[in-house]
């Protein structure tokens, strides 16, 4: 079993800026992608930006120029920097890994959420 836990959520003035973390720990043998979603009220959870082992990115097209993700493989740990918010990053954000474990079982884990509000 894998368990995430991330941090740094809070409450910041638009523009500002946050840096969430998102540790993993437990049975892992590999994690290959981790990755930030983020859940507005009334709104469907989507992907933010994604990292694979070796350092590919993606991003929404929304948080490009502005959000960094970056991990440490060593600690597998990922990481959001957030720059130049705007009310309309005030979401849940949730991190996510997808690897094996050492019995060689994919698995999916999410973490728990952390609240980002971005006040105008």
């Amino acid at each position: 079993q894998v368990q995430l836990v991330e941090s740094g959520g809070g409450l910041v003035q638009a523009g500002g800026s946050l840096r969430l973390s998102c540790a993993a720990s437990g049975s892992i043998f590999r994690i290959n992608t981790m990755g930030w979603y983020r859940q507005a009220p009334g709104k469907q959870r989507e992907l933010v930006a994604s990292i694979t082992s070796g350092g590919s990115t993606n991003y929404a097209d929304s948080v490009k120029a502005r959000f960094t993700i970056s991990r440490d493989n060593a600690k597998n740990t990922v990481y959001l920097q957030m720059n130049s918010l705007k009310p309309e990053d005030t979401a849940v954000y949730y991190c996510n890994a997808y690897g094996s474990s050492w019995s060689r079982k994919d698995f999916l884990s999410w973490g728990q959420g952390t609240q980002v509000t971005v006040s105008s």
